[in-house]
């Protein structure tokens, strides 16, 4: 079924033919048809709020298609991006658990299918499978790891250009229609992207003129191409902690 945004919209977690291991997907069936009995699959387009840092935590949001962009912002109202989710992510996931509220801001980037789970339907889903309970343990893990890793790409890269050559070989190495080509398809603008590693629109800008002048990235429209692999991880271990 094809939602208003043009999504193939999947109904059936059980039936879902992209299920992976991955994420809650990878469960067994029986736990799968009794998370499908509580949860709740919507469509939104870009640009929507999923859930906002410092809300009490309503639930959990799968994200089974596009990309949403997780935030946090300062009391003087500066904002970093901590991440983009991809599809197969479960959003809100501590906040839901603990009780608290939500740490970050979730919206959209593109049109998306999500997956969203009521707080008090999760927690008896935890108390009652314990397959479920320990694939939670794991993600909650996997989200501190990933923490980890971000705050320490952050906090050691001594450049604006270590810190934005990081980010487009991590973009990279994403597969694209299953295999490894060098591209990138920027979906954030540069003040976007000047939130992701902490420096100025002004910044990034000059940054991606610099890269292009020097034929290490080409740029055609929404798409960039790595044309030199090696420079660039040159300069993302430049000045390296």
């Amino acid at each position: 079924m094809l939602s208003p945004y043009g999504l193939g919209v999947v109904e059936n977690c059980v039936n879902c033919k992209p299920r992976g291991d991955s994420c809650l997907c990878g469960l067994p069936t029986s736990t799968l048809q009794a998370f499908e009995t509580v949860k709740y699959t919507s469509t939104y387009p870009g640009d929507a709020v999923l859930f906002v840092e410092g809300q009490a935590p309503r639930g959990v949001f799968v994200l089974c298609q596009g990309r949403v962009k997780l935030s946090f912002s300062s009391s003087d109202g500066k904002t970093l991006i901590l991440k983009i989710a991809e599809p197969g992510e479960v959003l809100g996931l501590s906040a839901t658990v603990s009780g608290k509220p939500y740490e970050l801001t979730a919206e959209t980037i593109d049109p998306c299918q999500v997956t969203f789970i009521k707080r008090e339907d999760f927690i008896r889903l935890l108390h009652a499978h314990a397959d479920f309970s320990f694939r939670i343990a794991e993600l909650l893990s996997e989200k501190y790891n990933s923490a980890c890793r971000e705050i320490r790409a952050l906090a050691l890269s001594h450049s604006a250009e270590e810190k934005l050559a990081k980010l487009l070989l991590e973009w990279s190495s994403k597969k694209v229609q299953g295999k490894h080509d060098g591209r990138v398809r920027l979906a954030l603008t540069h003040e976007e992207i000047s939130q992701m590693i902490g420096t100025s629109r002004e910044t990034v800008t000059r940054l991606f003129a610099d890269l292009k002048k020097r034929q290490i990235v080409h740029a055609s429209g929404a798409t960039l191409m790595i044309r030199n692999k090696a420079a660039l991880e040159s300069m993302a271990r430049n000045n390296a902690v």
